[in-house]
């Protein structure tokens, strides 16, 4: 048996809940996936995992495995990569998670760049506005807009997200501009919540370098980026959104902002991911690439990098 082979076998198939699951990312038969878990289970003489013919558990033994397991192995993974990153560039897949938005408008369209600086290094990008679970689901680093309050991730700052107050052209055509924040009180607005923990947020603004909230009355209700702004641009209220999202319609006249005089607070934007005593090398550059990119001069108006 090929116990450290083995060992990056059984930590998978906890990380992605399956055997199957397992041997498609190892790219190895799913009955030598079988295998090797019946060989370690019998070499250390305890019961890993439960299997039933639809899922997959983690015993008490097993979990107490994985987490030495998962801690040896990353510092494996570093000890070869210092030696191996100083006379070569990245090798293998980086697995990213991104919220939708920044993904499609700002992230993917500088890919080629990064590509061709790191020729051996393939991307998987995962879009979308909930959270993963970065172990369970296999993602070696997310990017996180707000705070991030769980304690088994390390959050890395890489800028902050500047937010504006808007509402479509037809939409304030039909009830006037606000002037001023008790003006805002007979609107509505679209209403955005979390795809991960249900939760609507209210509508934000600095008041004298405090956060005031507003709850207006609303008939929708999205939980997808994108759709809040078409929503917005549909004329059903008032929203709040990072810039970087809203420039063109902007510019477009499409979307006109208001209320600038109390914008929202900045959202923080931190790249995260699960708490090791070493970082992969692959992880290192692409968040060096992404600082260098978020500093560039045309988000200059929408983000504002912060150092690491």
């Amino acid at each position: 048996m090929d116990r450290l082979q083995a060992m990056r076998v059984f930590t998978r198939i906890v990380e992605l809940g399956g055997f199957g699951r397992a041997a498609d990312d190892l790219d190895i038969p799913k009955a030598s996936v079988t295998q090797a878990i019946q060989q370690l289970e019998a070499y250390l003489g305890v019961q890993l995992l439960q299997r039933t013919t639809r899922q997959v558990s983690v015993t008490p033994d097993g979990e107490a495995y994985y987490r030495r397991c998962r801690q040896w192995l990353a510092e494996l993974d570093e000890i070869e990569a210092s030696f191996a990153s100083a006379r070569t560039s990245p090798k293998g897949t980086l697995r990213v998670n991104v919220p939708a938005s920044l993904g499609r408008l700002v992230i993917i369209p500088a890919l080629p760049e990064f590509c061709e600086r790191y020729p051996e290094l393939s991307l998987e990008i995962g879009l979308g506005d909930r959270q993963v679970h970065l172990l369970r689901e296999g993602v070696d680093c997310a990017l996180r807009a707000g705070d991030v309050t769980d304690l088994g991730l390390v959050a890395r700052p890489v800028a902050l997200l500047r937010q504006v107050t808007c509402a479509s052209r037809d939409y304030l055509e039909r009830h006037g501009i606000p002037e001023s924040l008790e003006d805002l009180m007979s609107y509505q607005a679209v209403n955005y919540q979390s795809a991960t923990t249900g939760r609507t947020f209210n509508l934000e603004f600095k008041v004298d370098g405090h956060v005031r909230q507003i709850a207006l009355p609303s008939r929708v209700t999205v939980n997808n980026a994108d759709a809040y702004v078409a929503a917005c641009e549909a004329g059903l209220g008032v929203i709040q959104a990072p810039r970087y999202h809203l420039t063109k319609k902007l510019d477009s006249g499409l979307l006109i902002e208001v209320l600038s005089a109390w914008r929202p607070p900045a959202l923080p934007l931190s790249i995260v991911c699960p708490a090791q005593r070493y970082m992969p090398h692959r992880v290192r550059v692409f968040i060096d690439w992404l600082v260098e990119l978020l500093a560039k001069p045309q988000w200059q108006n929408c983000l504002q990098p912060t150092s690491l």
